[in-house]
Order: structure tokens, then sequence, then C-alpha cells
């Protein structure tokens, strides 16, 4: 029904009858951002692979080609929403689009892991002007009472990417290289550029806020260092190496530094006086949390997946859809298990599920029933979605009404970079414990030879295809080798989900609003863009 508190459209009629076809352009704007990171997943162990198949890639670079993608887009969320209230929605979508394909096709054709990274974090640049970008139009192009119906469909839409992402790099790596996971982004962002000039209005804030460069600056910098620091120190085995504490220092002072200029500024990235309150930070990091553990996991599980068991990048996007699957089905009836058991017990039964899944890794070995991997997705899944969903929903609720659009963006901020800190950290734990266990058997190298060989089982792999008769001896080494470091990573994966469960028992509320409170479900309206992932 029509709004009683508006005599008219408060949308111009031209723009209301094509809104549907705008909310189109936008949700094929988003999947390109949301479609490169999960159609990666599936591509990290061909990327992995010394050329011409693939790169060469190390671990390490594996992880800063994830990172450097992440982190230049949390670090510019908040900026690129705020330019685009001041130069116009329209404006900065078709320039990030724009960015983000020509990164892509740079990226595709890259020489080197080194080019990759840099390009990557081009496609991040372009990423960060298009996700505030598009719900702010949906906003502006819809009235009110249509409002919860189109964002829904939005998120769904995210949902629906993150399923079809994982098949789509897999069905590209059967017939194509590697570089057509991040090509086939170029001729999406070629439509949606064209439908975008021809449907979607142009608009922007009469009031908009000011940039903090500073703190753009402050929090890219001590974020890189710190990750440089944990992924170095993975890359050595090494946490105690000067160059590793020296970039784990600096980056925490750094990010510390970001903290005091924040308190202080008039115009703040991120508002600090939010986190005094500690339900909204107990959500937060909540969210933070769950997807240290899943991206963490999911690099992990590829490896797991292709090294060890011997699947295809199409079949290893198959094995992937129980857990994407599980999030669509279970995230939008999250709210029963809310309104009967209240937040609290809710999310902290989701994250001690997805803990226990964690730790189901620490069982799988190289003749598990894959079936059981399939059950493992789907509860991880499962979990997910009984957190995300809730979460999202409380973050709405613990600030003042006119600061949805900040709680909003601080979710998705912290996803990602919660993200980044899981790829690094599990990652170099995994990294870390393989070496340890591979030692040994990497005796039968030269001495110069040993320590690349170490680093990863892809790298391992490498060198036994080159050693003759001892080739197998020396893989079925670098399986087992993988093994164990995985179920080290993934005990510590759980631990992680762990501390989520407690954090959110001692400090979520226990019991939802009243369904009746109005103000309460208006504000609920913005909470879907934080449980889109």
């Amino acid at each position: 029904m029509t709004s009683p508190a508006a005599p008219g459209r408060r949308v111009p009629e031209a723009v209301h009858r094509r809104r549907w076809a705008i909310l189109g352009v936008l949700m094929l704007s988003l999947l390109i951002v949301v479609l490169d990171n999960s159609i990666l997943n599936v591509a990290i162990k061909t990327i992995s692979t010394p050329a011409p198949t693939g790169l060469g890639a190390t671990q390490s670079e594996l992880e800063w080609a994830i990172n450097s993608y992440t982190l230049v887009f949390a670090g510019l969320l908040f900026s690129a929403g705020l330019l685009g209230d001041r130069l116009g929605r329209k404006k900065v979508l078709v320039g990030g689009l724009v960015v983000f394909g020509t990164g892509s096709a740079l990226a595709a054709f890259s020489g080197t892991p080194a080019e990759l990274i840099g390009f990557r974090a081009v496609m991040g640049l372009g990423a960060a002007f298009v996700m505030p970008a598009t719900l702010a139009v949906l906003m502006n192009v819809f009235e009110r009472d249509e409002q919860p119906k189109a964002i829904g469909i939005w998120a769904g839409g995210v949902g629906l990417a993150i399923a079809i992402g994982p098949i789509t790099g897999g069905l590209l790596l059967e017939h194509f290289w590697w570089g057509s996971v991040f090509l086939v982004n170029v001729p999406i962002v070629v439509l949606a550029i064209g439908l975008m000039l021809w449907l979607v209005p142009d608009s922007r804030d009469p009031a908009p806020g000011r940039i903090d460069p500073l703190g753009v600056v402050l929090s890219v910098t001590g974020l890189v260092l710190l990750v440089y620091g944990i992924i170095k120190g993975g890359q050595l085995a090494d946490f105690g190496d000067p160059v590793v504490l020296g970039a784990i220092g600096g980056g925490l002072a750094v990010l510390a530094a970001f903290v005091i200029v924040e308190k202080r500024s008039d115009h703040p990235s991120i508002d600090m006086d939010h986190f005094r309150n500690k339900v909204f930070s107990a959500a937060i990091a909540a969210i933070a949390l769950v997807f240290f553990a899943l991206m963490g996991v999911t690099f992990f599980a590829v490896f797991y997946v292709q090294s060890v068991r011997g699947y295809s990048p199409l079949e290893t996007g198959l094995l992937m859809i129980p857990l994407a699957a599980a999030q669509m089905v279970f995230a939008p009836r999250a709210r029963l298990l809310v309104d009967r058991f209240g937040n609290k017990a809710t999310t902290t039964a989701g994250l001690l599920l997805l803990a226990g899944m964690l730790a189901a890794f620490a069982a799988l070995d190289s003749d598990t029933p894959i079936w059981i991997l399939e059950v493992v997705f789907f509860l991880m899944g499962a979990g997910m979605a009984h957190v995300m969903t809730p979460v999202s929903v409380v973050i709405m609720q613990a600030l003042p009404r006119e600061k949805a659009g900040s709680a909003s963006a601080l979710s998705n901020t912290f996803r990602q970079v919660g993200g980044a800190l899981g790829v690094a950290v599990l990652g170099s734990v995994l990294s870390t414990a393989y070496r340890g266990s591979v030692r040994d058997e990497l005796g039968v190298l030269p001495p110069g030879a040993r320590h690349a060989a170490g680093e990863s089982i892809e790298a391992t792999l490498a060198v036994a295809e080159r050693l003759g008769p001892r080739a197998d001896a020396l893989a079925a080494a670098a399986d087992d080798a993988f093994l164990h470091a995985m179920h080290v990573t993934a005990l510590w994966g759980a631990g992680v989900a762990v501390l989520g469960a407690v954090v959110v028992a001692v400090f979520l509320p226990g019991r939802t609003p009243d369904p009746g409170d109005t103000e309460t479900e208006e504000r609920l309206v913005s909470a879907a863009e934080s449980a889109d992932g």
C-alpha cells in the first residue's frame, strides 16, 4: 500500500514506472562484485600451478591476491559512499564499474603474481564505489512501502551470486585459461554500464558528509602492514623474525593512531562512539569472526578438494553448492528462531554449529566419503545463516535510526576485514604447520630448493613432478603433511568461532523488540544489506 504520510509519490512517475528494471540493473552491477570473490575461490589452485597452466603463485602470493582486493575495498567503502552522496550516485556507480572492468581485464592477462595482486587492488577500488551506491540508488527509486521487498530481492540476488560463482569459475577453467575468471567480468560491466546510462536516474545527498582522507590512509596502511606481517610470518614459518615483528607492530601502531584520529575528527570515517554500545560492538565482532572463519576455511578447502582429493575446478564448484544453498534456505527463516528463542540463543547456537563444522575438518582424510564433506558444508552454511541474519538486525537496532547507513557500512567493512584477516592468519597457520610436517621429506632436494618447496602442497607437488621415481613418495608425503596442516588450521578456526559464541552469549540481547514497534520495524529495512553475505 502507499504510505499515508505522503500526499503523492516521492519518486517521479517516470522513474517509478521503471523501478523494477532499475533494480535489475543494480543487481547486475552488484553481481560482478560479489561473483568475483566466490569465482576466485575455485581458481586459486590453478593460479598456483606453474606456467603455462597458471602463474606459479606461492601460497603467500595467493593470500595477497585475495586480500589486496578485500583490504582496498574495506578501506575505501565509507569514503566511496560519501563521494556518491556528494558527486551523484549514478556517476560514482558508472565510474566504479569502469575501474572494476579495467582492473578485471588487466588481471586476466597478468604475467606475474605481483601483477595479479596489483590489478586485484584496482578491482577492489572499483568495487568500493559500486556496493554502497547500488543500495543508495535503490532507496531513491522505491517508495518506502516497497523498499523492504526491493531490498529482499537485492539481497537474494547477492546470495545467488555467491552460489553460482564457484560453478561459473569451474566451467570457465574447464574450457579456458585461468584469466577467464577475471575476463568474464568485462562483458557484464559493459552491459551494466549501458543499461545504467539508459535507465538509472542520478541522485545525491543535499547535505553530504565530508571525506576523511587521513583516516582512509591510516586504516589501509595499518591493515596492509598487519596482514603483511602475518602472511610473511607464515611464509617464513618464523613469527619472531624482525621483519615480521616490525610489520605487525607497525600495523598495530598505525591502527591505534587511526582510532585516535577518528576520535578527535569532526568528520570521521568511523564514529568510534558507536563502539561504546556493547551490543553493537559484539554484533560487529560476530560478523568479523564469522567471515574470518569462512574465508580461511574456503582457502584451505579448495586445496583439500583439488590437490588431495583430485577433483576438477568444476567439480569443486559443485561441491560448494551446499554451503551457499544452506545460507539461501535458512537466512530468510532465521527470524523464526529469533522470535522464539531470542537473538542471544540463536546467534550463539549458530556460532557453535559453525565451530563444530570447522572442527569436523580435523576428521577429514584423503579417503573420507565425499558426502561427509557435503554435510559439513551444508551445516556450515546453516550456522552462518543463523548468525548473519539476527546479528545484522541487532546492528540496525543498536544505533539510532538516523545512523542506519553508518551501521550498515560498518557491518560491510568489518565483514571484509574479518575475511582478510582470516585468509592471512589461517593461511599462515596452514603454511607453518605444513612446512613443519613436510620438512623431513624434503631432504632429497638441494638445500636451496627446500624452503620454496615447503611453503605449500602445490609447491611440493611441482617439485615432485621433476623427481622421476621418487615423485610418488614425495607426493604422498605432501598429502599427509597437508592433511595434518588442515587439521591444525581447522581447529584454530573452530577456536575463533567459539570465541565469537562467547562474545555474543555475554553481550547480545536475549529478547527481540515487540513486533508491533513501528519505528523498529522501519529500522530493519536497512538490515538486509548487512545480511547478504
